[in-house]
């Protein structure tokens, strides 16, 4: 591949994150915000890593004996499409040579994130695991999958599914159900301020249909293209989200703060029992 397609800075480093190869870690953490890689650094046990560019800033350091990355993505899955694609050649391909390796790293990938709930048992505060997730964004048009589904509309809908990763000893309560990620926050979401929908997705029909088994449980903008890429580049990806909107019940949570960090300090501990494991 050639300079303009894999871009590369002066100090050899990737384009948009700013990392060189040795300073991601086996498992790296995705948070839509900025804000929220020195919330999850803060539990770290040191940190040897901190860099920014951007929107992404990215955080490296050591949690129970695990190094762990966490890099921030900013909003929507056209961010998904550059951070995702960026990790994978950072550990994928020798960025001297811009040629692929012949042995292939995968990483864990996981998101943790906010979103809003379309599902009358799912409150403010809870913990949803995105088991499935639906892309209504256009990403899944570009890059060779098999993951359109007739069932989704609109017709370019494509359904994604999570690693299965073992969670047994997951250290809070959580339920696990279809994720719809949506290209946009107001009007892809059914949310009207003063511009009137063409297009207005049902949320409070939404949580009666089953996929696998599974309902549509909550609504957010970056994990259908995490497990759409992750899936195609040979990554194991699973997202995890704090509910703070309970779209039904027109609820936002009184704790956003303190549930965030609930759900932030579970995955740490989960991460570190499966590395053990």
């Amino acid at each position: 591949m050639n300079a303009a397609e894999l871009i590369l800075n002066p100090d050899g480093s990737i384009y948009h994150l700013n990392l060189l190869p040795e300073d991601v870690a086996p498992t790296v953490i995705l948070v839509g915000d900025p804000g929220r890689v020195a919330k999850v650094s803060n539990f770290f046990d040191t940190i040897d890593l901190i860099k920014q560019k951007r929107e992404f800033i990215t955080h490296t350091g050591w949690f129970n004996n695990q190094r762990i990355t966490v890099v921030s993505t900013g909003i929507g899955t056209d961010n998904i499409d550059i951070v995702i694609n960026e990790l994978d050649a950072l550990v994928n391909v020798d960025l001297k040579t811009r040629k692929v390796k012949e042995n292939l790293t995968s990483l864990n990938l996981i998101r943790i994130g906010t979103s809003g709930s379309i599902h009358p048992d799912v409150y403010a505060d809870d913990i949803v695991v995105t088991g499935l997730a639906v892309g209504t964004d256009v990403i899944g048009m570009y890059y060779q999958h098999q993951h359109f589904d007739h069932r989704l509309l609109p017709a370019w809908s494509y359904l994604t599914s999570r690693y299965h990763f073992d969670l047994n000893g997951f250290p809070e309560p959580y339920k696990e159900g279809i994720t719809l990620t949506c290209p946009g926050f107001y009007g892809p979401q059914g949310r009207v301020i003063r511009a009137e929908l063409d297009y207005d997705i049902q949320i409070d029909e939404l949580h009666e249909i089953e996929i696998d088994g599974l309902p549509f449980m909550n609504l957010e903008m970056e994990s259908s293209a995490i497990y759409l890429l992750s899936d195609i580049l040979g990554h194991k990806a699973i997202s995890f989200n704090d509910i703070l909107a309970q779209r039904l019940q027109g609820q936002f949570s009184k704790q956003s703060g303190r549930s965030i960090d609930v759900l932030i300090h579970a995955v740490l501990k989960w991460i570190t029992a499966i590395e053990q494991n």
